[in-house]
């Protein structure tokens, strides 16, 4: 694995601690969509672990669509504008807007890093 995306990694499974954290305290209907978003986060750190490039593109993609998706969902605004349910809301804020955040800009840097030093392989001729 590169070291530029040792740092994504540690992004990424932070997210799937906080989302680990956070399915018993969320919305029992939800349960299923948090579970497939865990796979898909775990999915993507395994990517990531064996050094698939692409999986740092999907990693952005993921987090933009969570962001937007939290921001659109009336129930998350209500919860972040009230403290209604602390937790819920800490958790949300943390694992939804922070560290989704953090993974577009670590993610991003990864890319341009991996661009300007590319892997030099040897070749036996």
């Amino acid at each position: 694995m590169m070291k530029s995306n040792v740092a994504v990694l540690i992004v990424v499974i932070s997210i799937i601690i906080v989302g680990l954290i956070g399915i018993p305290f969320g919305n029992p209907r939800l349960v299923g969509v948090a579970i497939l978003l865990e796979i898909l986060f775990i999915s993507l750190a395994a990517l990531i672990t064996k050094g698939y490039s692409k999986a740092l593109y999907a990693c952005i993609i993921l987090a933009i669509i969570i962001i937007i998706g939290n921001s659109l969902t009336p129930q998350h605004i209500h919860r972040m504008m009230t403290f209604s349910k602390p937790l819920n809301t800490i958790v949300l804020i943390i694992g939804g807007y922070i560290l989704q955040g953090l993974l577009i800009y670590i993610s991003v840097r990864a890319i341009k890093y991996n661009r300007s030093h590319p892997l030099i392989t040897s070749s036996k001729l």
